[in-house]
């Protein structure tokens, strides 16, 4: 994909998770670039300050923000969403850029399977926090950081074991968090319809993130990350389709879409099931004590 030019963002407000490192990391430059008031979220105060500086320095801009909290933590997701809204009155593009893959299964405070919990149920509830403030915004667009991983789901989500208590395996319960994410893209968009704000997901490339990085991945997984780091993206070039879907005027508009390399691509069919994403919203909800919408 032809590298594209950043759309003038001058005056709107971005928040991008993840953007410590990688994708979220690039994505937040490109759109600082590009005029955007950005707010940067990090689980990590040391890294979320170093990227700050970092996109301050490259952009050439004072209007990068750090919130710290941890996806992995609902009341760390409420703290951080109320202080976001606290710090903004508008918010013109929500990125939910950040995720992780783990080889061992682990819980998170809540009690919640980790990848579950931080790659679905953490950007769920945020969204959800932040939703109004977002409408108020509208035009504007939410999208999401999902993965072409999610086709090794070949059966759907398994709603009998959302939290992978059964034969735990890295990649299953990854691909199954991803499945989840374009779901909860499919049925945000027709919840949101006719208010001005879009919904879409995307498939970044096998991009050379952070994954793994600390300790998050062994054995057989982690193998693989090296194998594969020679032959695939750089960040930058991962994240150039989360920013056109940020920030394009092609894409004004378009909502419950899943694209690849900048354009519109079917998904496979688990993540087409609308049935699916509404059991999963509705799941969602009453995991993380929200009212339906």
């Amino acid at each position: 994909m032809a590298k594209r030019a950043v759309a003038d963002m001058t005056g709107k407000t971005v928040v991008v998770t993840g953007a410590n490192s990688g994708i979220g990391l690039e994505t937040a430059l490109a759109l600082a670039r590009a005029g955007a008031r950005t707010m940067i979220t990090a689980r990590d105060a040391e890294r979320g300050q170093a990227a700050l500086e970092t996109i301050r320095r490259e952009a050439g801009t004072e209007q990068v923000d750090l919130v710290l909290f941890d996806l992995a933590s609902l009341e760390s997701v409420r703290v951080g969403a109320a202080e976001i809204l606290d710090r903004t009155d508008r918010i013109d593009v929500l990125v939910n850029n950040a995720g992780l893959v783990l080889t061992d299964r682990r819980e998170t405070t809540d009690g919640f399977e980790a990848t579950f919990a931080v790659n679905h149920l953490g950007p769920f509830l945020l969204t959800r926090l932040l939703l109004d403030r977002i409408r108020s915004s509208a035009p504007a667009r939410i999208v999401t950081v999902a993965s072409t991983a999610h086709r090794a789901a070949r059966q759907g989500l398994d709603f009998d074991d959302l939290q992978n208590t059964a034969d735990y395996k890295g990649m299953r319960a990854y691909s199954q968090s991803k499945l989840a994410n374009i779901l909860f893209t499919t049925e945000l968009a027709r919840r949101l319809e006719g208010t001005g704000v879009t919904v879409n997901c995307l498939h970044p490339g096998t991009v050379a993130t952070g994954y793994g990085r600390d300790g998050d991945s062994r054995g057989f997984l982690a193998f693989g990350l090296q194998v594969i780091k020679p032959v695939i993206k750089t960040p930058e070039k991962g994240a150039r389709t989360s920013v056109h879907l940020a920030s394009s005027p092609e894409v004004a508009g378009q909502s419950g879409y899943y694209y690849i390399k900048a354009k519109a691509r079917n998904p496979s069919k688990a993540a087409q099931d609308v049935g699916a994403a509404g059991r999963l919203w509705e799941i969602s909800e009453g995991l993380v004590n929200l009212p339906s919408l």
